[in-house]
């Protein structure tokens, strides 16, 4: 009997096992076949392989997930051999058991990276369907739980935790809790959950497992290697940032909010005028006629054109801020409904969410646009550009309350072009950066750089930034946003920011918050981008003339602005390296701020540190992150030699020092005789 061209007989496995199934390789990739379920697994890119399982028939190929669509090449065999399924690619081997049971080996010496582990000797199995209807599943993965395993990654958490081992995680998209489902193991793998769904990733001590509460099919992909291996493979599946812009790479000044043209210009002049650094300037909410009009109210921005005019000649980028939300009394809300461009419901109203707005006394219920609908991406993108782009060039934009920021917020209501909310809700993100990207290159634009409060896998690609959300503004929060910006480097996403000195008050008349403040300034110098951004108090009501506090660096004091303004021009002398690792990002995939273990993966007292980092790979950054503190202490990694960029002291690795540290100095340290323009 002929077989179809690529395809193997089906080889019987029934005399070695009393449950059993069928293997054939195809393409390259091996499947098993057992008790109504089908497990597919293809090397998916250099010692890589994915992973699809399914219930009741074929693996599907066209569910939304976060792999380019294009299988990278990659060598590798297959062979069935004494009961069991082996497939290797490079570094990789994938064994099968005659019961499916999946085990992941180095292939050079057989050694045990990740398997599979069952939840019963007699039933459940490692994977789990549990039916919920229309073909949909709660899906359950289990793995075994290691003695020792450190784990990283899985997007950015406000838990302050840098080794995740021992959490629980929602796999939802929040204001500051942002869901990117990539695991970096210290054991020397890397795992994509490649599934939007809602659900949650348990790392216990007795097991690893993955839940999505309703989706189709299992989908992972996973590689082997150090963690630095482990980012390049990833983001070549994933797709790698573009280059940063160069202009993106310096100072951007924001604060909630500037409410007219003249605030904003004045801000902008009073930094030329200091003759103070300044590559951005943001122009934040409530600008805009209505809410889902995504244009300027001529009442307070009367002449756009002159005003990004006068920053241009003054050498600032303007960054607008465009919301997904349409207010009903938008003059595209009519439109947006009939044409299905919103988000649906399973049940009740479309509405989900109430927002002040312009002309109305209380609040509306406003609409989200559905960023999974590529007519409904279009149809943003004209708007954005024929209001802003083409009028007045403006190029660069911030993508606000973008998880979506509902209220309340319950995925399984939701119905999206792309499906289900429980099967699809954590798309939402990348999908809304996708509308800027694709809308900016057809335009003609080769620069392209969002200001995005989520995230997905694969954001990167669409050139999204992410920053660390709605956080407070005390020592505690400041020192969790280390490790929250570690785990998104390990996310597979390179630009990232917090809002210099937190988000929710903050008094620059205060002592102990103008120490918070130059605490954070510095950290924020050796981000990958440097936004100064906040609420200050006083606010006011949320509403359309809501505004904060000052927030220029000037706000603070003299003794306070001082020192702010020696760490803009530290930012601007180092803005040529920061450049060059950015290239680093784009070409490589390797992140900007990268945990010590990242360079240093042999050092075993490298992993657990969370308070320090490397910016790129020649600068190590120890910011000071408790109140008072006039020094520090921090680890140098083994392997290297570490010079104090302040003091030109210079220490062998493998041991932790304790350096000054006076409110004017965060500590630096130069890897291997690196020279960076530090001090002035």
């Amino acid at each position: 009997m002929n077989q179809p061209a690529g395809i193997q007989p089906e080889v019987s496995l029934a005399q070695s096992s009393p449950t059993v199934g069928t293997f054939r390789e195809r393409d390259g990739a091996l499947e098993w076949s057992g008790r109504q379920e089908t497990v597919r697994i293809e090397p998916w890119g250099p010692d890589a392989v994915r992973v699809r399982a399914r219930l009741g028939g074929p693996v599907l190929e066209d569910l939304p997930g976060a792999l380019l669509p294009e299988r990278p090449p990659a060598g590798s065999t297959v062979k069935t051999v004494d009961g069991e399924g082996r497939l290797t690619v490079g570094a990789l081997t994938v064994e099968v058991s005659a019961e499916g049971l999946i085990r992941f080996l180095r292939t050079d010496d057989g050694s045990e990276l990740l398997a599979e582990e069952r939840a019963h000797f007699w039933w459940p199995g490692p994977r789990l369907y549990t039916a919920v209807g229309n073909g949909h599943h709660r899906l359950e993965q289990r793995f075994s739980a290691y003695e020792g395993e450190r784990l990283y990654g899985l997007g950015q958490h406000q838990h302050g935790r840098l080794d995740q081992k021992g959490l629980v995680l929602d796999l939802v998209q929040r204001n500051a809790e942002v869901s990117v489902p990539v695991l970096v193991s210290s054991r020397g793998y890397t795992l994509l959950w490649n599934n939007p769904a809602i659900g949650r990733v348990e790392l216990a001590s007795n097991g690893t497992r993955w839940v999505a509460d309703s989706a189709r099919q299992l989908d992972y992909w996973i590689t082997a290697g150090t963690p630095a291996d482990g980012q390049r493979a990833y983001s070549a599946v994933t797709g790698r940032s573009p280059m940063l812009p160069e202009w993106a790479a310096g100072f951007w000044q924001c604060k909630l909010r500037y409410r007219t043209q003249d605030e904003l210009l004045d801000v902008a002049r009073e930094y030329k005028r200091r003759g103070l650094p300044v590559s951005a300037i943001v122009c934040d909410f409530f600008h805009w006629t209505h809410l889902g009009e995504w244009k300027f109210d001529p009442k307070e921005w009367p002449d756009p054109a002159a005003m990004v005019r006068e920053l241009a000649e003054l050498g600032i980028k303007l960054v607008v801020s465009v919301w997904p939300s349409v207010s009903p009394l938008s003059e595209n809300h009519p439109l947006m409904e009939q044409r299905g461009h919103f988000i649906g419901t399973q049940y009740g109203p479309m509405a989900h969410a109430d927002w002040p707005d312009k002309g109305v006394d209380s609040t509306v219920q406003v609409a989200f646009y559905d960023a999974t609908n590529p007519e409904a991406r279009e149809f943003v993108w004209s708007r954005v550009r024929d209001n802003y782009l083409a009028p007045y060039g403006i190029t660069a934009f911030w993508l606000d309350a973008c998880e979506p920021e509902l209220k309340p917020g319950f995925p399984e209501n939701l119905r999206y072009w792309a499906g289900p909310g429980l099967e699809v809700g954590n798309l939402y993100p990348r999908e809304n950066a996708r509308t800027f990207h694709e809308g900016l290159r057809a335009s003609g634009e080769d620069e392209v750089i969002t200001l995005n409060r989520s995230a997905w896998a694969g954001s990167q690609r669409y050139g999204a930034a992410l920053w660390s959300g709605d956080i407070g503004t005390d020592f505690a929060t400041l020192r969790r946003q280390i490790a929250a910006g570690l785990n998104t480097a390990l996310s597979g996403i390179p630009w990232w920011n917090t809002d210099i000195g937190g988000f929710h008050g903050g008094d620059p008349h205060d002592a102990a918050y103008r120490e918070v403040m130059i605490r954070w300034f510095q950290f924020g110098a050796l981000s990958p981008l440097m936004r100064l951004h906040g609420f200050r108090d006083p606010g006011m009501p949320l509403g359309p003339e809501m505004t904060g506090g000052p927030n220029e660096v000037w706000s603070y004091g003299a003794e306070a602005g001082r020192i702010l303004e020696s760490y803009l021009r530290l930012r601007e002398r180092l803005r040529p390296y920061i450049l060059k690792v950015m290239r680093e990002a784009h070409e490589e995939g390797l992140p900007v701020m990268r945990p010590l273990f990242l360079e240093f993966p042999d050092d075993h007292a490298a992993w657990p540190v969370d308070d320090a980092y490397l910016f790129g790979r020649d600068l190590l950054v120890a910011p000071v992150l408790t109140a008072g503190a006039t020094a520090r202490t921090t680890y140098l990694p083994q392997g290297a030699r570490w010079t104090d960029a302040w003091t030109g002291r210079t220490y062998e690795g493998g041991t932790a020092v304790t350096v000054d540290a006076p409110l004017d100095r965060i500590p630096l340290f130069l890897r291997d005789g690196a020279e960076l323009p530090i001090a002035e």
